[in-house]
């Protein structure tokens, strides 16, 4: 066995927990922010201004925090977790009460030097704290129904804060990758089908709650011909920029769609329009083969763990990323109705960014305390 993994990580110097880092994995999102800044260039006509350059400085700096938050000590989380999620609750509870309107929703909190999204920082905290609670029960335990009424409580809390704002994609992704985080804890699957049912039977409660702009959506969908100059129009030209990349793409810089200002937020939730139409759908798989080897790859750095709390805390991450990849590239391609979900480390945004690094820096902390056990109370053993 190498010393690499004889390395006992309660005792790690932060020089040695530094050679631990998954370097693969962080080659891994360079690659991909590289995308994101080739395409933020193109967006901006050729120019790193205003989006490409705002982004590397972002990226900068959330690449420091993912290394600091890689190397602190792994106990440190298990035991803030609930700290972490009651600050996120009490932002969202604030934009409420102070925040800002951007993109049609009061979702912003205006700190001057940027704004705040507490629902993206929220992704995170729930993670933490679902992870947390399933850690210390049994699967005896988590088979009794009185033990899932405090976490459904941590997810219902903030998905219909989120909702009130109103994001329909962030509380979609937010009860979605909880719900993953649930069945990774050992909840049996007939009690999904029961909520799935008893959620079914409230969709037209629901409905009656939507917002008109988001019924409308959902309409233009099932049928996005029927309005083709109204709701429809960003569809129907997701879906043009989409076919006339063909196989191998227009080019770099080349993309009519795009640079004629018919695709709209091509800077954010239709970038990855933007990149087919211009590397076509050979470009398209490629990246999101890449895409896929990165969640690939944190599941496996999960089941590496020895630890259930760091099992659940990248699992829960990777989850998170896939359902970030999938919604927003089936919405530009037509599988799912129009919500804000951008593509993660590719799309234009200091908030989203920040978030998924922080993730990942998570996920790199389990990586480097693969090996410690952690038992139910917190108590750590090593082998």
């Amino acid at each position: 066995m190498s010393n690499r993994e004889t390395l006992n990580p309660t005792v790690m110097t932060l020089g040695q927990r530094f050679w631990q880092l998954n370097w693969f994995l962080i080659l891994l999102i360079c690659a991909l922010a590289s995308v994101g800044f080739m395409m933020l260039y193109s967006a901006g006509n050729g120019s790193y201004s205003p989006w490409a350059e705002r982004q590397m400085v972002r990226f900068g700096v959330g690449m420091f925090v993912m290394l600091a938050i890689a190397l602190t000590d792994i106990r440190l989380f298990l035991k803030y977790a609930y700290l972490f999620y009651a600050g996120s609750l009490i932002l969202l509870i604030a934009v409420e009460v102070a925040g800002t309107v951007g993109m049609g929703a009061q979702r912003w909190i205006d700190l001057k030097v940027f704004h705040l999204q507490p629902s993206e920082l929220m992704k995170i905290a729930l993670v933490l704290s679902l992870a947390r609670y399933f850690h210390r029960l049994s699967l005896d335990d988590v088979a009794r129904p009185t033990y899932l009424v405090f976490p459904i409580l941590l997810v219902a809390a903030p998905v219909a804060l989120v909702m009130r704002q109103p994001d329909l994609g962030t509380s979609l992704l937010l009860l979605m990758g909880s719900v993953a985080m649930f069945f990774l804890a050992g909840v049996r699957i007939w009690k999904f089908v029961l909520v799935g049912l008893i959620g079914l039977s409230a969709i037209p409660v629901a409905w009656s709650m939507l917002h008109a702009y988001q019924k409308n959506r959902i309409m233009t969908f099932l049928s996005p011909e029927s309005d083709p100059l109204g709701a429809g129009y960003h569809a129907l030209q997701s879906f043009i920029a989409l076919g006339s990349g063909g196989i191998s793409g227009k080019g770099f810089l080349k993309g009519t769609q795009s640079h004629l200002s018919f695709l709209p937020e091509i800077q954010t939730d239709f970038i990855f329009t933007m990149y087919a139409e211009e590397f076509g759908l050979i470009g398209g798989l490629l990246l999101i083969a890449l895409y896929a080897t990165v969640i690939a790859y944190t599941f496996a750095i999960a089941m590496r763990s020895r630890n259930h709390f760091g099992r659940l805390v990248a699992m829960g991450i990777a989850t998170m990323f896939f359902l970030y990849v999938f919604i927003n590239i089936a919405m530009v391609t037509g599988l799912t109705p129009v919500v804000g979900v951008p593509l993660p480390l590719i799309s234009y945004g200091g908030t989203a960014m920040m978030t998924v690094l922080i993730g990942f820096g998570l996920v790199m902390n389990v990586y480097i305390h693969r090996d410690m056990r952690i038992g139910r109370h917190g108590e750590v053993s090593n082998t």
